[in-house]
């Protein structure tokens, strides 16, 4: 039996000095995942004394949410639509550039979507 391995880790990174909010998603998540990742992206927002934060969002990774995990994803994202200034989101797969677009009606910062992770990078520092 194959192990999926499914998750988030979330990290405070700088390049040069624009600091950063990293998440790194794997997998399909769950509604499970959610009520442990809420808690810590919001801890990690708040040791960020910028009033607008910028999000680097690794999703080479992600396979997707389960229908309830996509419904906390949205509120999540409602909660804090004007605390992000810029949102790159790397990913490899074709629905994750949509997903980006539908984003951006719900966050009141830029959300751009890269498929190299260092164009992701440089624009985040701009």
């Amino acid at each position: 039996m194959e192990m999926k391995k499914h998750g988030l880790s979330i990290g405070i990174n700088r390049i040069e000095n624009v600091f950063f909010v990293t998440l790194k998603v794997t997998g399909t998540l769950t509604h499970d995942d959610y009520l442990v990742i809420t808690p810590m992206l919001e801890g990690a927002l708040s040791q960020v004394k910028q009033a607008k934060v910028s999000l680097f969002l690794d999703a080479t990774e992600l396979d997707g949410w389960d229908l309830h995990a996509a419904w906390d994803d949205l509120t999540l994202g409602l909660i804090h639509q004007s605390e992000f200034e810029r949102v790159a989101i790397w990913g490899n797969k074709n629905w994750q550039q949509w997903a980006a677009k539908i984003g951006s009606w719900f966050i009141a910062g830029e959300i751009q979507y890269f498929e190299k992770q260092d164009d992701a990078l440089k624009w985040l520092r701009y």
